[in-house]
């Protein structure tokens, strides 16, 4: 089969690679029709070489059509259109039956210290096979995999395995009072999802970025929006009277702003492999120009959400700042199939309540995926949300 390879960095190939075959009892192939690429795996692009090998197929936002199931999938049939979340679950550990899927205890990655495996991202989670390509091997199809129609087009449907309830999580944790006020802080797709589900939720919703198209993008769903800059604090303060209620930071590592990190990160990349793995692991540090706004603008009291990735060991926190303003912080990889049966009704919706016919900005077959990621990196062609189709 082809699929999307990481090769190094900023270097992502389309190439020719082993079928995959059933391992577990509990696994299922899945021949995938649409794939996504998410902001998230732009890190692997950029900024976690040293946790990848050459020829890693990439990819967490897949769905398709499946093929083969285990002896012991009992909820699939070949035939079966599905929607694959991002994270490996077993649905049955004690942390699945708390809906902390992200943290299986099954399939917790505990070599490095992190939470549950998930598709296409690293060692660190578990270097397990990713989406992007033209077949996958689903492990703990018995639990993981989301059965849909067969009605509607692929992307009412794909952002179940990733964004979409990235989003709703988001809004969740952000813990925002009726009637109050969100600012989210990135308008990438993470950031669309999470600025229209909170407006569908009846909140007061301020969308924050630097790109013109993605707040227009945000505008057009009843968002009101500004420019990410130094002054961005003090004017939510005089927009919402003592700033938001709540702060969702849709961002991450990567945020613009914050020059000395960014040096750091990346003389971290040119390390050996094994020297720069150590240090990412126990002196990296993030780019926080977005969270340490977020700090600056949430009101006292308030809270913030965080969606985006982070990744530094030693990133600096104005712990003084939070704790004299009261600050709640709710953080944490999103734990997908806790909010499906939240989710599916409205993406079903032929109403299209969260604006799903309007996120997608380009579309291409899988072989122009390396283009692609460079397009959506460098945000060129008002690029905003990527599916390719194998």
């Amino acid at each position: 089969m082809k699929a999307l390879t990481w090769q190094g960095k900023r270097k992502i190939e389309y190439t020719q690679v082993p079928d995959p075959q059933l391992q577990q009892p509990t696994d299922a192939i899945v021949r995938i029709t649409s794939t996504a690429i998410c902001g998230s795996d732009l890190h692997l692009y950029e900024l976690l070489g040293p946790f990848m090998q050459e020829g890693d197929i990439i990819g967490h936002e897949p769905m398709g059509v499946v093929v083969e199931v285990g002896s012991e999938v009992h909820n699939l049939k070949v035939g079966d259109r599905v929607v694959i979340p991002f994270n490996i679950a077993c649905g049955h550990c004690w942390m699945c039956e708390q809906g902390l899927q992200s943290q299986c205890e099954t399939t917790q990655v505990k070599e490095q210290g992190k939470g549950a495996a998930l598709f296409g991202y690293s060692k660190m989670y578990g270097q397990v096979p990713g989406g992007q390509a033209e077949l996958l091997r689903v492990p703990h199809a018995d639990y993981g995999p989301i059965v849909v129609g067969n009605e509607l087009p692929d992307h009412r449907y794909l952002f179940l395995s990733d964004i979409l309830p990235t989003a709703w999580q988001a809004v969740q944790y952000a813990q925002v009072p009726d009637g109050g006020s969100v600012a989210v802080f990135g308008l990438g797709p993470v950031g669309q999802m999470a600025s229209r589900i909170a407006t569908h939720l009846g909140f007061r919703v301020i969308g924050v970025d630097p790109v013109a198209e993605r707040r227009d993008m945000a505008a057009r769903h009843g968002v009101e929006t500004l420019n990410f800059k130094s002054s961005s604090a003090k004017e939510l303060a005089e927009m919402t009277g003592r700033g938001p209620d709540s702060v969702i930071d849709a961002v991450g590592m990567e945020a613009h702003g914050s020059p000395a990190a960014w040096v750091a990160q990346q003389a971290t990349g040119l390390l050996p492999g094994p020297v720069a793995e150590l240090a990412m692991k126990h002196a990296a540090v993030d780019r926080t120009a977005v969270l340490h706004s977020a700090v600056s603008s949430v009101r006292r009291g308030g809270t913030i959400s965080l969606s985006g990735v982070y990744g530094g060991a030693v990133t600096p926190m104005p712990l003084l700042e939070m704790f004299d303003k009261q600050i709640t912080v709710k953080q944490g990889q999103c734990n997908v199939r806790r909010w499906i049966d939240d989710l599916l009704p409205l993406t079903e919706d032929s109403a299209d309540p969260l604006g799903l016919d309007d996120l997608v900005t380009h579309t291409a077959p899988l072989s122009r995926g390396p283009e692609l990621y460079e397009t959506f990196q460098k945000k060129k062609d008002g690029c905003i949300k990527v599916v390719l189709t194998p």
